[in-house]
Parts: structure tokens; C-alpha cells; sequence
């Protein structure tokens, strides 16, 4: 598969429904959230939650399409959810939601560009950088790569340890000036603001320090492991338009 041919999870549909719901993501643009909202809940048994992937793949003007190759991931709150660190560090560490709230937050408006064409602009987001977490775990002389799991079992990701480091890189506790939800990858997510969106894992369930750089879930189907905006997966485009 392609980058450009997202795998679409759930039963196959008939040529005529995915034409029709082509025709109305061009209403779509016009009429964005509302049309989106009303797509899925004729796709998706709840929500916007979308098991045939289709709503992912249409416009919808500056919104947030949801999609995800799996069934969803278990809702996890202020007394269930956990972000286990460790690997190649000094001090392995378990941080729940007080603990993530208790370090220094950081505020920034970046859009979200997705692989596939599509933008969110002026995003606004906040959380932990994740260099500071990284500094509270003392990685060891021989980590040169984060590696980050999802806690619905299928998505991995990864950065290199500089491209970690990175000041636009957020442990995200809230985005669109409201916690994180559930549907956009919370209660905890990844955000890399120079990178598509597919590094910005959803679910943030685990970070690893790691001795080299592994490939994650999109990575193993194709799509670059260095995923800057405008320079990578055969795309052009512009992070400043």
C-alpha cells in the first residue's frame, strides 16, 4: 500500500455509497462540522467514530477528520490512565495525569497537517514538552531515538532523540482550548508541530528510550520516518501558507 492509499478497516462498501459520499464532502466544505457529524452517524454506530474509514477521506474544509485502522482504544480518565517511561534510562518513571499537570506547561498554536492533504490551521494546543520528560528519566549514553506506543495495542510511533528535543514538541493535555478528547487521542497525545500528523500519536500510552531509531505503524506501510512538513513522503506542502 501506498502513502497515498490509507487502508480503510471495517466491510467493504459499494462503489455507488463511496461516489455518494464523495458528492457530499463537496457539501461538505461548505458546510463542514455538521455534514461531517451527520455522515457519521449513518457509518459510525457512535459518535464520530468511523469503522469504514471513509469519513477520514473526505473534505471537509478546515476540520478534524477521525480515523483509525482499529475498532477504537479503552477511554481512560483521571484515575485509570498511566504514561509508562523507560528504556535506556537512568530512572524509569509512571506518570498519571496529576503528575503530567504538575510540570511545567507550555502553550503554542501550530497547525495540524495531515499526510494525506488536509489542514487544521491555528490549532491551538498545550502540555508537557516532551524534552522535559525525557530530562526527568536521565536517558542513557547510548539512547539516540524515542519510540512512543499507543495504549490501543496497534499504533507505534518514533522520533530521533534531537528531533524529541524539540521545543514544538508537546506532550499534549489539551487542544482547541479544552482537554484532549477521547475521539482526538486523549486523555494524553503526542503533538510534533513540524511533522505530519501520523507522529502525533493518539493515546499516548508509552515513550521508550531506545539505542536506534524503530519504525512505527505507518512507517512499516510506507510513509517516510522523517516526517517534516513539506520535505518528506513526496509531498510540497508549504508549513507557512
Amino acid at each position: 500500500m501506498s502513502p497515498s492509499e490509507p487502508e480503510i478497516p471495517g466491510s467493504p462498501v459499494g462503489r455507488r455509497v463511496v461516489l455518494g459520499l464523495l458528492a457530499a464532502g463537496a457539501a461538505g466544505i461548505i458546510g463542514g462540522g455538521a455534514i461531517q457529524k451527520g455522515l457519521a452517524s449513518v457509518l459510525g454506530p457512535i459518535g464520530n467514530h468511523d469503522p469504514t474509514g471513509l469519513i477520514g477521506l473526505i473534505p471537509v474544509g478546515n476540520n478534524f477528520r477521525f480515523y483509525s485502522v482499529t475498532q477504537g482504544a479503552p477511554r481512560k480518565d483521571e484515575r485509570s490512565y498511566a504514561l509508562t517511561v523507560g528504556g535506556s534510562v537512568g530512572t524509569a518513571r509512571t506518570l498519571s495525569l496529576q503528575d503530567l499537570r504538575a510540570m511545567p506547561q507550555v502553550s503554542l498554536v501550530r497547525d495540524f497537517q495531515c499526510v494525506t492533504g488536509w489542514r487544521v490551521p491555528e490549532v491551538p494546543w498545550s502540555g508537557v514538552r516532551l524534552a522535559d520528560v525525557l530530562d526527568a528519566v536521565a536517558p542513557t549514553a547510548s539512547a539516540t531515538a524515542v519510540r512512543f506506543t499507543s495504549f490501543d495495542g496497534t499504533y507505534t510511533e518514533s522520533l530521533t532523540l534531537e528531533q524529541a528535543r524539540s521545543e514544538d514538541v508537546l506532550i499534549a493535555l489539551t487542544m482547541l482550548d479544552a482537554p484532549v478528547t477521547h475521539d482526538h487521542g486523549g486523555p494524553v497525545r503526542l503533538f510534533v508541530a513540524s511533522m505530519y500528523g501520523y507522529k502525533s500519536i493518539k493515546w499516548l500510552g508509552g515513550i521508550e528510550l531506545t539505542d536506534n531509531v524503530v519504525p512505527g505503524y505507518w512507517e512499516n506501510r510506507g510513509y517516510d520516518i522523517d516526517a517534516f512538513v513539506g520535505e518528506s513522503n513526496g509531498r510540497n506542502d508549504d508549513p507557512t501558507s
